[in-house]
């Protein structure tokens, strides 16, 4: 079999996430190097035109959504674990807010310190994702110095968690609360200024970050994205689990279309091939690769009867 291929950039935070579970499984891994923003020609034939980064690859099957990616790879790699029973049912709350609420401000303070150095078009792409006018770069700075007030507040509520000596948000070992907080922590580093001195006051978050990040990646070997094509034309999609369809749900073999909530609201379409209250795969056809399946998780996700 051969390794997970991760279609990202370097720079995403949420490739970040994705990259540190990798290394905290243990996996072999190839990554593809996409695009930060659209037009993405070497993914949209797997995707659909999903808009987010990053998404994982395994032939024909591609799975959407760091959340989902988690449960893939703590499916394939049960142990360590990404859930301990320890942490059951505070870690997915601790990740909604950090990937929410946290995240927002964080990326608007520090894109904003980095407006300058943002690659050309982001800032025009990021507001179209979240159905937003494109703002002056004016705007943007601004946005940074309202945004500090949101994040600080923030980061000491982290910190708190750590003041009694925990190496890990929720006890003694990472779990997903760990990964989804530290990646928007990582994001501090930015673009080309660096902003991590908010971070200063508080040395048991800093040594928490410095701990998460001494995980690593794992075994990295990048590919071409025609590579990538090619593992997707030769296979199948894997099949499927059996579904277990929730109350007003579409059906295996009917069509639907599925969507972020939140941002990235384009919508992929495709014929059920598995759902249950947790996941939804659409199968779908492209020219330059056959038929794949498109996992998205269910929370955070809206679908309809295409």
């Amino acid at each position: 079999m051969s390794p997970l291929i991760l279609h990202h950039y370097d720079f995403s935070n949420f490739a970040e996430k994705a990259r540190l579970m990798l290394g905290f499984k243990g996996l072999a891994w190839r990554g593809v190097e996409i695009p930060p923003i659209a037009p993405k020609p070497k993914l949209t034939p797997l995707t659909g035109g999903y808009r987010r980064t990053p998404v994982l690859q395994d032939g024909a099957d591609i799975w959407c959504d760091t959340n989902l990616i988690a449960r893939e790879l703590e499916r394939r790699a049960p142990s360590p674990s990404l859930w301990p029973k320890s942490t059951a049912g505070f870690d997915e709350a601790l990740v909604r807010w950090a990937e929410h609420q946290f995240m927002r401000p964080t990326a608007l303070y520090v894109s904003g310190i980095n407006a300058d150095h943002m690659p050309a078009g982001l800032h025009e792409d990021r507001a179209r994702l979240h159905g937003l006018p494109v703002p002056s770069i004016e705007a943007v700075r601004k946005a940074a110095v309202r945004n500090l007030q949101l994040v600080k507040p923030q980061i000491a509520w982290l910190a708190d968690m750590l003041r009694d000596g925990r190496p890990y948000l929720l006890g003694a070992e990472p779990c997903i609360a760990d990964f989804a907080a530290y990646h928007v922590v990582w994001f501090y580093r930015g673009r080309r200024i660096d902003c991590r001195a908010v971070f200063d006051p508080f040395p048991h978050l800093i040594a928490w970050r410095d701990r998460m990040a001494a995980i690593g990646h794992g075994q990295r070997t990048d590919i071409d994205p025609d590579t990538a094509l090619a593992e997707a034309r030769a296979a199948r999609p894997a099949a499927p689990h059996r579904s277990d369809p929730q109350e007003g749900d579409p059906l295996p073999g009917q069509r639907a279309r599925v969507r972020a909530a939140d941002n990235a609201r384009d919508w992929i379409e495709g014929e059920v091939l598995f759902i249950d209250a947790g996941e939804i795969a659409l199968l779908r056809s492209d020219p330059e690769v056959g038929e794949v399946a498109v996992h998205f998780p269910r929370v955070g996700y809206d679908w309809r009867a295409a």
